[in-house]
């Protein structure tokens, strides 16, 4: 595929823009890899008036696909984990063009987890593990038990990641076999829920009890970063938490994330009166330095 597609990357690594080009090919047992496609073309470029533009090609019987990304969707990407697949790119595609040893340098980056990338991307990871466990607690205690396992097994994946990233690792590939070797208290807790042959109700109960537990046990390393932002003044609105430039990044995950940590006491409300009679705004105040 290398020769067929040649002329396409050619051209784009002779414009100065690009930065680098990575083609990755379809393998027998790893097809998710390249969306069924013979070929990926990943070209990564400066900047774009589109942050990804893709192309489909089709020769004889072969199909591949064009991916042109800006270095900024890139590194959100990774930050945020949205696109599973741009790691397996990196990680194991071929490099066909390298301008300054941009891939080369990106790839030591991954490989090093900078501090700082790994406190923000726990507290993302952290924030996502109660939104699932809350929920989940919640359809179980109203005894919807196929959606409160539905929920358990996204927490549990999440907190299997937020185990590799404390171990100074991308979760991005093969996380189960990652956390088999890091954290097998986890893995057992998966194993449990997804092969017992106990009833469904009673499974749920040991989980929720078990999670209760690990979650508490990485609440401090959890919050680290929401901890420091909200330590730079006394009071916040959620209006000025929802619109921080490093805490929009939780999203939707973010009021619960608040409530779950105003009940473990991390956070404490604090009410300002409004011109209405018996109205508060509501203000969130971090209660204790994290040590």
């Amino acid at each position: 595929m290398e020769d067929i597609l040649r002329p396409i990357y050619q051209e784009r690594a002779s414009q100065t823009n690009t930065l680098g080009v990575i083609m990755t090919e379809k393998l027998q047992k790893a097809i998710p890899a390249t969306d069924t496609f013979d070929a990926v073309l990943l070209i990564l470029v400066e900047e774009a008036d589109e942050p990804v533009f893709v192309k489909h090609y089709t020769y004889k019987d072969k199909k591949a696909a064009l991916h042109i990304v800006t270095d900024k969707q890139l590194r959100e990407w990774i930050l945020l984990g949205s696109n599973r697949k741009i790691f397996d790119w990196l990680y194991n595609g071929k490099v066909l063009f390298d301008r300054n040893e941009y891939i080369h340098n990106l790839k030591v980056e991954l490989r090093e987890f900078p501090f700082y990338g790994r406190k923000l991307k726990m507290g993302l990871e952290f924030a996502k593990l109660i939104r699932r466990y809350m929920d989940g607690k919640a359809f179980f205690e109203n005894r919807h038990y196929f959606d409160a396992y539905n929920h358990i097994v996204h927490s549990l994946h999440h907190l299997a990641r937020l185990a590799v990233i404390e171990n100074g690792f991308h979760p991005e590939v093969t996380v189960w076999n990652q956390v088999k070797q890091i954290e097998p208290e986890i893995m057992k807790l998966y194993e449990e829920l997804v092969n017992s042959q106990e009833p469904l109700e009673k499974r749920l109960e040991l989980l929720f009890l078990a999670s209760e537990f690990l979650i508490h046990s990485r609440t401090k390393q959890g919050i680290n970063h929401l901890a420091d932002v909200l330590a730079e003044k006394d009071e916040w609105s959620i209006h000025d938490i929802m619109n921080h430039e490093e805490l929009y990044l939780y999203a939707v995950d973010l009021s619960m994330l608040l409530e779950y940590l105003i009940d473990k006491h991390f956070i404490e409300v604090v009410n300002v009166e409004t011109k209405g009679q018996g109205i508060y705004h509501r203000y969130y105040k971090l209660k204790k330095k994290l040590s």
